[in-house]
């Protein structure tokens, strides 16, 4: 059967703030995040923002003492009384340097929760994208390359923490500390703060258009580096197919041609970043000259001088009123330079809620599965203690509960699917597996067998038609409670990090040590652990890359045993192992799957003759039924397959 990524390639959703890559609206991003983060820290980020406004305001009155300061000594400088201006003087620099010690302690302590609240929000943010992951359906992992979805974890995460721990607390700081100036401008002088203002129009125009081409190829930055991420796991992977094939120098152009995107999106991204501030800091230095012209020509022409304070233009209101402008210009510059930062971290940040966004897997089912145990009546009642006997407990509208016995009873009536609308892969499926019966599918590659299996555990719905678990409708089963009632051991073993006994107790994390150890040597797992340099306590990583693919399969093989359900799915379970493992693990099966409803797929068609059923599937329609040897007799389609007229695929 062919991968629901060969057969369709979804378009990401664009119906969502966050999705797609560029359809977002910058702005309700930002507002989301910055929601977000409130949301996590709400009394830390009001700590913060009070902080970051006191330091700002008081870092704006320097010029309001020097001000003071050059009065008093144009005061003074006539009447020679230089004592009493040493005492003003005095007075307005304890007032200065109070104003610095209570900004650097402002300062402080917003550094200080700048850092709590921008490692506590990634931290929450790389939980919810994790655990709103765990909650996908399958689709969204057969259609979205593996290193793509890595990228949210670092990449993504890493331009939004610059964005909440470095752009938006400087950006809070040189706004406050703009409009700080711009009152004190105003309150010394309303036609030179004009001059300022028709300057900063300027700088502002040009911000816009600069910052708005960088912010376009900042997200196409970001998408490139998921790209080349994903690029670079999936040849990780598949090291072994290349050097077989030798493929390196194919791989190796196909790097470069990633590669080449990135760097073209980044350089792009940079040079509209990097230009942007030498050209605010040029503009800034001109209105510096612009304002002392304006300045000087007021003074030497007498010019009325329009003003909050209502005082006359003096140096003493020039001197300082230079300092402001280099200030407030600079405060322009400043906050462009955050602007490379705020792009990349929206680019971040939308990919982020991509994924958050992405819908999860739903679930209706009512149906649960529970321990039962009947009373001294003779009836079943659940009991909250684990027992030999499960049941579905089905609550029905009028209040009252039944309990129907997990017997392992499967039954597929008219079945229809398609991993997309317009490409049906299953027609009309109808069969059933009674409680113990072993039921094996064969067919060609593409001919749908997996997708059964998967139709089985819901990781997919079914278009049209209905199966039934135990005469229930299995969408009105929960799926946790319908997948622990089934085991699964799939052709591509996943083995987890950690000790053999903890990979085999993942089929059930209650089960105790010689539960474990049972499900192994059922498996026929255990002498080949034991001959383990630590045994069962062998740490495996990797994928267990220190065992052998039959060994990894036997583990697999164990995990489910364990687990102990009433229906199994084999999915070629035993292609990995060669022919002697195969006899010790066959009987292993064998065992496992006595009493058991029992679902195999297998080319090899020795490991199914003993099946109570064959199916033949072709193109997704069942073409012959029966066991063996009525098979055999028709003379049909398994009889060449089972005689070799022709291949599997």
């Amino acid at each position: 059967m062919k991968s629901p990524s060969e057969q369709a390639t979804e378009p990401r959703r664009t119906d969502g703030p966050g999705r797609g890559h560029g359809a977002a609206n910058p702005g309700e991003t930002l507002r989301r995040t910055l929601a977000l983060t409130f949301h996590y820290y709400p009394v830390h980020v009001t700590v913060q923002v009070l902080c970051i406004l006191t330091a700002s305001i008081l870092s704006s009155l320097p010029s309001v003492f020097m001000q003071q300061a050059i009065a008093v000594v144009q005061e003074f400088v006539g009447t020679g009384d230089w004592g009493a201006a040493q005492v003003q003087i005095t007075h307005i620099v304890l007032g200065l340097i109070g104003c610095y010690v209570v900004a650097l302690g402002a300062n402080i302590a917003q550094a200080q929760l700048t850092a709590v609240i921008c490692q506590g929000t990634l931290m929450k943010v790389r939980n919810q994208m994790f655990d709103h992951m765990e909650d996908l359906p399958i689709r969204y992992f057969d259609t979205h390359k593996h290193g793509d979805i890595m990228s949210h974890y670092t990449n993504d995460v890493d331009t939004l923490r610059q964005l909440i721990g470095v752009a938006v607390p400087n950006l809070i700081t040189m706004l406050t500390a703009m409009i700080s100036v711009l009152v004190i401008m105003l309150w010394y002088s309303v036609p030179l703060t004009l001059v300022v203002l028709a300057m900063v129009v300027l700088m502002v125009v040009i911000t816009r258009v600069m910052g708005g081409r960088s912010a376009h190829f900042f997200l196409a930055q970001q998408c490139a580096l998921a790209a080349e991420e994903g690029f670079a796991e999936e040849a990780m992977n598949g090291q072994k197919v290349i050097k077989v094939f030798t493929h390196e120098a194919a791989t190796e152009k196909g790097f470069d041609e990633v590669n080449d995107e990135l760097f073209d999106a980044s350089k792009r991204a940079n040079i509209y970043g990097n230009t942007l501030g030498p050209i605010l800091m040029n503009m800034g230095n001109l209105s510096y000259v612009v304002v002392a012209l304006a300045g000087c020509a007021m003074l030497a022409a007498g010019t009325h001088n329009p003003s909050i304070a209502g005082v006359a233009l003096s140096i003493d209101i020039v001197v300082p009123f230079l300092n402001l402008t280099k200030r407030f210009s600079g405060s322009i510059g400043q906050v462009s330079q955050q602007i490379n930062f705020v792009v990349m971290g929206l680019a971040g940040a939308e990919r982020i809620f991509s994924l958050i966004d992405e819908k999860p897997e739903t679930d209706e089912g009512y149906v649960t599965l529970v321990n039962v145990r009947k009373n001294a009546a003779g009836e079943l009642e659940e009991c909250p203690e684990r027992t030999e006997s499960w049941a579905w407990k089905h609550p029905h509208h009028d209040g009252t509960v039944t309990y129907t016995p997990l017997a392992g009873d499967m039954r597929l009536f008219d079945v229809d699917f398609g991993y997309t609308p317009d490409h049906t892969v299953l027609h009309g499926i109808s069969l059933y597996a009674k409680p113990g019966q072993k039921v094996a599918f064969v067919g060609a590659t593409g001919a749908g067998k997996t997708t059964i299996t998967n139709l089985l555990n819901r990781f997919y719905d079914i278009a049209d038609g209905k199966i039934r678990y135990d005469g229930i409708n299995i969408n009105k089963i929960k799926k946790d409670d319908l997948r622990r009632s089934l085991g699964m051991v799939l052709q591509d073993t996943n083995l987890f990090t950690g000790t053999v006994m903890d990979n085999i107790r993942y089929g059930r994390l209650d089960a105790t040590d010689e539960e474990c150890i049972g499900a192994a040597k059922l498996a026929g797992a255990d002498s080949f652990i034991r001959r383990l340099p630590e045994g069962y306590d062998t740490m495996l990583t990797d994928n267990a890359a220190q065992l052998s693919q039959g060994q990894r399969q036997l583990l697999s093989i164990a995990r489910a045993a364990v687990a102990d359900p009433p229906v199994m799915i084999l999915d070629e379970a035993t292609s990995s192992i060669d022919t002697r493992t195969e006899q010790i693990v066959q009987r292993g099966m064998d065992a496992l799957m006595y009493g058991r409803t029992t679902f195999v797929i297998a080319h090899r068609l020795s490991t199914v003759r003993n099946s109570d059923v064959i199916i033949v599937l072709d193109h997704g329609h069942i073409i012959e039924r029966g066991t063996h040897d009525e098979l055999i007799a028709k003379h049909g389609t398994y009889y060449q397959l089972y005689t070799g007229a022709f291949e599997l695929e």
